[in-house]
């Protein structure tokens, strides 16, 4: 898939509610297989309907489809196949073929706790299947195998259908964690207000979403092929700068002098104004997919830091006054920083 594709405002409502479409999906695809079972009398006919909702329940994004899919199929015919022999076994011993199943569910068990549980799980549901169907019922038990394969490849059809892409989900809850950050930022450090705002809960929700997004940078990674690292990098530089700020917005308001000073101060203004453009244009890159103008952005940013310094150098009178002017511009300092690091990853992550 193309890494900067545009969003246009119906895929991003889209993705906002991803949670209705999957289900409207899974219902919609509940009513077509009872239909098209009905229509071709197919016997046992209960089972690819409880198939395909137990393969579709979890799979939402088409970077979970692909591997899954392979795991279902596998899953499946293994599973059936060790059935099918049970059923042959108990024809000439029970103990012999409960032997059989117990040998069976230890592998299922033993690989449950590998790479692949997906695929064992599976393994073990169409033994069971299979198993319960009546002793010496060859013909029971290949339709119900049969149908569970059917179920699953109905399931790969329904959720390969307009599929949800992770990697078009974390852009725009990044985007959506970029313009909350943006929001605290300037009501953390608005001249308009005389006390100190309270963002706790607005601080706790961010670091929430941030933690929320590493869901999908499996199948994201497996949607673009872009190295597990630089999702991860992301992911700690979004930490970190909700860090920063909490501690920026402590030295911020932490004496009436220094605040009164910081205020005045030309260079933090402009340190404050270039970082709420640079969050702007990071939010408009991840929903635009054009990492341009964040570059553009981080030459301004080195130079503020500069100026930055500087700052710090003209203010060592009043030690109180001093450490939090010195504190605050540090922080800017590195929030700016971490600012660059995050644009650059994005960019690598938008990158064709």
């Amino acid at each position: 898939m193309r890494r900067d594709k545009s969003l246009s405002p119906f895929e991003i409502r889209l993705y906002r509610h991803y949670r209705i479409v999957h289900g409207v999906r899974i219902s919609l695809a509940f009513v077509l297989t009872f239909l098209l079972m009905r229509q071709l009398n197919v016997p046992e006919g209960t089972w690819p309907l409880i198939t395909l909702v137990v393969l579709m329940g979890p799979i939402s994004f088409w970077g979970n489809v692909i591997p899954r899919a392979f795991e279902r199929i596998g899953g499946t015919i293994f599973g059936a196949v060790l059935g099918l022999v049970a059923l042959q076994l108990e024809l000439i011993s029970l103990p012999v073929m409960l032997l059989w199943c117990a040998a069976a569910m230890f592998l299922c068990g033993w690989l449950a706790l590998g790479k692949k549980p997906y695929q064992a799980l599976l393994i073990g549901v169409t033994l069971s299947i299979v198993v319960g169907s009546p002793t010496g019922e060859m013909d029971t038990a290949l339709w119900r195998s049969g149908d569970v394969i059917l179920g699953s490849l109905l399931a790969m059809v329904f959720t390969g259908i307009w599929p949800q892409r992770a990697f078009l989900h974390w852009r725009i809850q990044m985007a959506n964690y970029v313009t909350t950050f943006n929001r605290v930022y300037q009501a953390g450090f608005s001249r308009n207000l005389v006390e100190r705002p309270r963002l706790d809960k607005p601080m706790q929700k961010i670091l929430n979403d941030v933690v929320k997004m590493r869901g999908l940078i499996t199948p994201s990674c497996k949607e673009t092929h872009i190295q597990r690292a630089i999702f991860e990098g992301i992911q700690t530089v979004s930490r970190n700068m909700v860090c920063i700020l909490e501690l920026q917005i402590n030295a911020y308001w932490s004496s009436r002098t220094s605040h009164f000073v910081m205020i005045n101060a030309r260079t933090l203004r402009d340190s404050q104004q270039m970082t709420q453009q640079t969050l702007l244009l990071l939010a408009h890159a991840l929903y635009e997919g054009n990492p341009k103008t964040i570059l553009a952005n981080t030459e301004r940013l080195n130079e503020i830091v500069a100026e930055l310094r500087q700052q710090m150098r003209e203010h060592e009178g009043d030690a109180l006054v001093a450490t939090s002017i010195h504190s605050y511009v540090w922080l800017s300092m590195e929030l700016a920083r971490q600012l660059e690091l995050l644009s650059h990853l994005i960019c690598r992550a938008l990158r064709k």
